[in-house]
């Protein structure tokens, strides 16, 4: 069963979607992320996981997840690109949170571009070893390397704060500090940060952010990153109203034993457990008159 620990169920009502985008078309390196949508589900059966987060949040009596497939990327960029801004928009009609499974980090754009149009006023928290702030990478501006760089371009959120970089070139620091950027290097990191986003928050992790040694099924190997335990103590922490997730760059193909699916798994879980807990907190709080 690939169920996220039996979380998930069948509903035409949901507040919780699940999106696979079988997309890597546009990494640089080795291909292999397309399969990611399928090694994090098959990684999630109920027969080897709990829907319980740490926080305690029971993911399938305290939530209705459904898990809508895959989208249609079998076309050209372009087209593709629209299918995903128009699968994101459908859950998002419904009131619902989106989270994706990717795919390499080109799909975060136009999943962006939806959340545009519902939300105005729009925080991005991005994990990653590499800010993707490049103005296009070997001629093509929608590498993956690139989609932060067309987001701040379009103006499409507010505000970004990037955790976990450690391979930033002089370039992308330069558009960082053109667009405001609050860039979190792990040279940097001696403590757990605090996060507070006063705006909706969408959360874009590529798991390359985190060390090789807890994440080994990813294209670019950059030693020195985050452990999976940070991840989690920063995610608890987090004071945010989320409203989206993507979790992109698995490679199955570096991943022989699971380990990276498995976290991917897991902050998924954790994540889901915060926005439940966040809308039950908010609907526990009384009305200002």
């Amino acid at each position: 069963m690939t169920d996220f620990g039996g979380a998930v169920k069948k509903s035409e009502v949901y507040e919780i979607a699940i999106l696979g985008i079988p997309f890597d078309e546009k990494s640089c390196f080795l291909k292999g992320a397309a399969l990611g949508p399928q090694a994090i589900r098959r990684a999630s059966t109920s027969k080897a996981l709990n829907p319980f987060t740490e926080l305690g949040i029971n993911l399938e009596t305290e939530a209705t997840i459904v898990d809508l497939g895959d989208v249609d990327t079998s076309g050209d960029v372009d087209k593709t690109f629209i299918q995903i801004e128009e699968a994101v928009a459908r859950i998002l009609d419904q009131g619902a949170v989106p989270i994706i499974l990717g795919g390499d980090h080109s799909i975060t754009f136009p999943i962006i571009k939806a959340f545009s149009k519902y939300f105005h006023h729009l925080d991005l928290l991005h994990f990653d070893a590499h800010p993707d702030l490049y103005p296009d990478l070997y001629g093509d501006r929608l590498s993956h390397a690139c989609p932060f760089a067309r987001i701040l371009e379009a103006g499409l959120i507010k505000k970004l704060v990037q955790i976990g970089i450690r391979a930033a070139t002089a370039e992308q620091r330069a558009i960082a500090s053109k667009y405001g950027v609050t860039m979190i290097e792990m040279k940097d990191l001696k403590v757990i940060p605090r996060l507070n986003f006063t705006n909706p928050l969408y959360i874009s992790f590529d798991l390359d952010s985190l060390d090789p040694a807890f994440a080994p099924g990813v294209a670019h190997h950059e030693p020195g990153g985050l452990s999976t335990r940070q991840v989690f103590d920063l995610l608890h922490e987090l004071e945010a109203n989320i409203v989206g997730l993507d979790v992109v760059e698995l490679n199955p193909s570096r991943d022989p034993s699971g380990i990276t699916a498995a976290a991917a798994v897991k902050i998924i879980k954790e994540v889901a457990g915060h926005i439940i807990k966040h809308r039950q907190k908010k609907n526990r709080s009384p009305i200002n008159k």
